[in-house]
């Protein structure tokens, strides 16, 4: 089994999954088109491929099929993942167990991974019971939150609008770790920003640390996008960027940047140095005199231009991506005061749940009571306890 990837600008899947003799499997190639119907993003689609070719390499193993997949065999599944190994040199950010299979070193799965692959699973065989190509339940079962099922009714729909998704119980999952957010340092930051070489590299990453904005995000921003009366951009959600970036969140927003650097950084680049013979609307494109001139910048550019920054100013580690920018930008607007609320909006995030991470990093709560409790006044650089 092996997983095909295809055309990442099309409107059709953007992947298939190849059985042991090179045909496409036909159900799953029904669900992954189904996906791009329901326009979920290529990165989406490519993971649910890979996630389902776990499966049917577990079936191989098993010699059994899809359609006789039951609950008892989804706990076999998972002793199954657990001792599955990756080759895989993907940088991670949490423990992983490494093991020696074939005479290399090899990691076996990450909790979330799996949890993922779970995840994959049942959505796979709810499409299969939707399409009536699998009788039964879903062998990956999910039960309602008890607790939400005593909420008088007319407080329940109150509690149930505050979450974009209703509240389950997945029985099988792995527990993981729940990670904080990694906010650069401010001697992190001047490094990388004075690493940098192109009035596009300071325009493109300044968006993300001034603004908060996603990778996809501003790799999508189009020149009309930009006001600089106004100082804000607008976040549109669209699909016609070539190289398949996007915005993740489906709720368009206004960001406002009055950060004077920033924009001044972004007209810089459009006036002086962004190619002024190219019709992309798109605002960062790729320069030079390549292959790729004129084309709209992609993800594996934007991670490169910024690794190669990294290196450059001495600061490279695992954690350290363009996302880090987005979580700098959370961090110092929650220090500086912001409501939580607020910075959600900002932010661009459809769960609360979501902002809530930033708010583990620096509770101005917890430290309150904490400075309270040991007898230190409230304000910065307050004397010590007893007044020593």
């Amino acid at each position: 089994m092996s997983v095909r990837h295809l055309d990442r600008s099309a409107t059709a899947a953007c992947a298939q999954l190849l059985d042991a003799k090179g045909n496409v499997v036909a159900v799953v190639d029904a669900f992954l088109r189904h996906l791009a119907a329901c326009d979920y993003s290529p990165n989406t689609q490519i993971a649910y491929a890979h996630d389902l070719d776990h499966l049917w390499h577990f079936f191989a193993a098993r010699r059994c099929g899809w359609k006789s997949f039951k609950t008892k065999h989804a706990i076999e599944f998972l002793e199954y993942l657990r001792t599955t190994t990756t080759s895989s040199c993907v940088q991670r950010l949490v423990p992983a167990s490494v093991v020696v299979d074939g005479g290399r070193p090899a990691v076996r799965l990450a909790g979330s991974t799996i949890n993922r692959i779970f995840a994959a699973v049942s959505s796979f065989y709810d499409f299969a019971i939707m399409s009536d190509e699998y009788k039964g339940d879903n062998p990956i079962r999910t039960a309602s939150e008890r607790a939400s099922q005593r909420v008088p009714d007319y407080r329940r729909m109150v509690a149930d609008d505050a979450r974009r998704y209703p509240p389950v119980h997945r029985r099988i999952a792995v527990k993981t770790i729940q990670r904080l957010p990694r906010p650069m340092t401010d001697e992190q930051v001047d490094a990388l920003f004075a690493a940098l070489r192109s009035k596009r590299d300071r325009a493109l990453l300044g968006l993300m640390l001034d603004g908060g904005l996603r990778p996809g995000e501003a790799l999508g921003l189009h020149l009309d996008d930009v006001s600089y009366g106004r100082r804000r951009v607008a976040i549109r959600t669209r699909n016609d960027h070539p190289k398949g970036a996007r915005s993740k969140s489906r709720f368009e927003r206004m960001v406002d940047l009055l950060e004077a650097r920033t924009l001044l950084a972004v007209s810089d680049y459009v006036m002086t140095e962004r190619p002024s013979e190219s019709p992309s609307p798109f605002v960062f494109l790729v320069g030079g005199n390549g292959a790729h001139r004129l084309e709209p910048l992609g993800y594996q550019a934007l991670a490169k231009l910024f690794a190669r920054a990294c290196d450059r100013a001495h600061i490279r580690v695992a954690w350290l991506t363009p996302h880090s920018l987005r979580h700098t930008h959370a961090t110092r607007m929650w220090d500086a005061g912001m409501r939580e609320l607020t910075l959600q909006r900002r932010l661009g995030h459809a769960c609360p749940e979501s902002t809530r991470m930033y708010t583990r990093i620096s509770d101005r709560a917890v430290v309150d009571d904490y400075r309270r409790a040991m007898g230190l006044r409230e304000e910065h650089g307050a004397s010590l306890p007893n007044g020593k």
